[in-house]
């Protein structure tokens, strides 16, 4: 129709031609490892043998678990590459893409996780490995990706404390406090660490940020019998995440923005609970629809609330955490990844 722009048709109209001929590829053992998609093996234009051969190469001494696995990616990669008809340069523009990312990679930014963040990867393999089997009224608090700027070794600090170590322009002070309880029995949890982190006011962690101190926004605490832990910190900012390595050029790619909702992280811990790995966010910002690493969850945005009577807080929120013990966690069905033998 005239005036119209026609959609990109980028798989171009091969119909008339015909199938290649079936033939086998005798490059795999006849040992079976795995099962390639039938749909996509009988109806290819390619051939139709040749995933199952590399499925058929893996040898007998192989891990069972990794054997699966390996098997399953295989596939679903081959079926990938022949459903879209990738061609050599996008394949290889893929593993430039992924090579720079290694090579931004450093201690103070993982570019690789942030890679996998944007593609909802992270918060995907969150969900598979802690979602418990039903929505029971005790269950744990709720996870949330890691993220790329966790930093190991964060000072230890005596409840109270702040790990606010130099005021920035734009910081509001938060008091945070709460209990530290056991999921099934709502008892306090005595000496779990709280390690927690998060951006300054202009969005940076403090590895990013020359301006900042050493470890500044970072800190960790231990609970006392009572499960109790209280600190001071900042009511946290939305930022963007890095873009200008790898991870922004394919959000720009992909015509995203890069922007996180305000949130603050932590990992909580203690010997016999499996450990907690989750963010918090603030309600009322305005990105907490569409945070551009798919990490929100409803249970974890909370309510900064105006704080009277305290000269170091502004705001205040009071959150506690919940977590599972191993053994309830295996039959909770979370008890994380099945490990790989070396």
């Amino acid at each position: 129709m005239s005036g119209m722009v026609q959609p990109l048709n980028l798989v171009p109209d091969k119909s008339n031609e015909q199938p290649a001929p079936n033939h086998v590829n005798t490059n795999g053992s006849n040992e079976t490892n795995g099962k390639a998609n039938e749909s996509t093996t009988k109806t290819s234009r390619f051939d139709p043998h040749f995933t199952e051969a590399v499925v058929n190469a893996t040898g007998p001494k192989a891990n069972p678990r990794l054997r699966k696995v390996m098997a399953s990616l295989t596939t679903h990669l081959h079926d990938f590459c022949r459903e879209n008809e990738i061609t050599v340069d996008e394949y290889m523009a893929g593993l430039d893409l992924i090579i720079a990312a290694g090579k931004w990679s450093t201690e103070q930014r993982n570019e690789m996780l942030l890679m996998t963040d944007i593609l909802g990867l992270e918060s995907l393999i969150d969900e598979i490995t802690y979602t418990l089997a039903g929505e029971a009224a005790d269950a744990p608090t709720a996870t949330a990706i890691l993220g790329p700027f966790w930093r190991k070794d964060a000072p230890k600090l005596k409840m109270g404390d702040s790990i606010v170590k130099k005021d920035m322009k734009g910081s509001d002070h938060a008091s945070m406090h709460g209990r530290i309880l056991d999921a099934e029995t709502g008892k306090p949890i005595n000496n779990a660490e709280i390690d927690i982190w998060h951006t300054g006011p202009n969005g940076l962690y403090e590895q990013q940020d020359p301006d900042q101190p050493d470890m500044n926004l970072r800190g960790r605490f231990f609970t006392g019998p009572d499960g109790e832990y209280e600190l001071y910190c900042l009511k946290p900012t939305s930022y963007p995440i890095p873009n200008d390595g790898p991870a922004g050029k394919l959000l720009g790619l992909l015509d995203r923005h890069p922007m996180r909702p305000a949130h603050i992280h932590f990992i909580v811990s203690v010997e016999g609970y499996k450990p907690l790995t989750t963010q918090i966010f603030d309600r009322k910002d305005e990105h907490i629809d569409n945070d551009s690493v798919f990490a929100v969850k409803d249970s974890l945005i909370v309510d900064f609330l105006p704080k009277e009577g305290d000269s170091k807080a502004k705001f205040d929120l009071r959150y506690d955490f919940k977590l599972i013990g191993y053994e309830a966690a295996r039959k909770g069905g979370v008890e994380g990844a099945t490990p790989v033998a070396p």
